[in-house]
């Protein structure tokens, strides 16, 4: 004859165990070698017995006391006790259902509502959708506000989302008794499925509403102003909460999610919080240097320009980029990259100033070009 284990070790758990542990313990075992979970498994099915019938005994009082004092023999047939004390009759010989034990830990048909969710009427969120918004440049530096037009489930106004006609409502599936599950077979193994009748909700639309039939929503567009923050650039994501589908049953909305694309600028570049500009400058002010005057999203600005600017040259305007899109005061700046520009016609007196100015130009008048010289002859010596 097989030797029986204690019903501690069974259970896994300590022997000054609380109450508490002890049913969390059985919970978490049972679920796991439940037949329904293990088709075919010989093993499982055993280990399912075996667990209910530890915790029917270490979860009563009494039961608990005399196996703790007598171990097995206090539950053994007509016997008794290892102090002569009188032992209960039937526990561990087989009288005890190991699913009765279940349904009284889990509660509901089986525990199949808290095993696999199912069980009563649950309000369906409705879902998310999404919105592509293409926005001009400035318009996603400065913030806006638009209005769209949205096809999605609205609410039905004819019952106010609930789905029953005026006057109606709902009432407990007869065919599941407002479980959501209608169970199958005898014995040992049953089959539990969702209620076809309900399709799990546990209670039925007395009279459905004509207009949505029952579902609480209906298509249709609705406009929606959407408040464009400063500073998004193409792929930011704003959340409009509640403004997605209906919920069918009276749930709660999904959400609108509205993805920005920015057309890009004539004139104007984007570097993160930064804007970038060329500013063609001609040759004089490069080499004497000068003030210039340079477009910013605001109007223009004055930039000072140094002698001997090179083409190329990168000047910053302190806070004319863009601002923190999560508005932390915050903005970036305008980098202007000057180029210096040649010029293409000349008449005759220009050109010989310029031939003039050329030579009378020694080598510390071009200091750029002499260093690169002094390489290409370092590349031959």
């Amino acid at each position: 004859m097989a030797t029986r284990r204690d019903y501690y070790e069974v259970l896994g758990v300590a022997r000054d165990a609380s109450a508490e542990d002890i049913k969390k313990a059985y919970r978490k075992l049972a679920v796991k070698f439940h037949p329904d979970k293990n088709p075919g498994d010989k093993a499982a099915e055993e280990k399912f017995k075996e667990l209910g019938e530890a915790y029917e005994v270490l979860s009563n009082a009494d039961k608990r006391a005399a196996f703790d004092r007598f171990g097995h023999d206090a539950f053994s047939r007509g016997g008794a006790g290892a102090g002569g004390g009188a032992a209960w009759s039937g526990v561990g010989g087989g009288f005890h259902d190991p699913f009765e034990v279940f349904r009284e830990v889990f509660g509901g048909a089986m525990g199949f509502e808290e095993l696999f969710g199912g069980g009563g009427r649950r309000a369906r969120r409705g879902a998310d959708l999404r919105y592509d918004m293409e926005i001009g440049f400035e318009e996603a530096v400065f913030g806006g506000e638009r209005e769209i037009q949205v096809r999605k489930l609205v609410s039905c106004a004819e019952c106010g989302g609930s789905g029953a006609q005026e006057g109606s409502g709902r009432v407990t599936c007869s065919a599941c008794r407002g479980n959501g599950h209608v169970a199958s077979g005898s014995g040992f193994f049953q089959m539990v499925q969702t209620c076809p009748r309900c399709r799990g909700e546990g209670s039925m639309l007395e009279k459905p509403c004509r207009k949505c039939h029952g579902a609480g929503a209906v298509e249709g567009t609705a406009k929606i102003k959407v408040k464009i923050p400063a500073g998004v650039d193409t792929g930011t994501r704003l959340r409009s909460a509640g403004q997605g589908d209906a919920a069918t049953g009276g749930g709660e909305a999904g959400d609108l999610y509205v993805v920005f694309h920015v057309r890009p600028h004539e004139i104007f570049q984007r570097d993160g919080p930064d804007i970038l500009v060329e500013e063609p400058i001609n040759f004089a002010v490069a080499a004497l240097g000068g003030e210039v005057e340079v477009p910013t999203l605001e109007g223009t600005a004055k930039l000072k320009i140094p002698a001997g600017t090179q083409s190329g040259s990168v000047f910053r305007l302190k806070g004319k980029g863009v601002p923190d899109v999560h508005g932390r005061h915050s903005r970036g700046d305008e980098l202007v990259r000057v180029t210096v520009e040649v010029p293409q016609k000349l008449n005759g007196e220009q050109k010989k100033k310029l031939q003039e100015f050329a030579g009378s130009c020694g080598e510390e008048t071009a200091p750029i070009s002499e260093a690169f010289w002094k390489k290409v002859r370092g590349m031959f010596e």
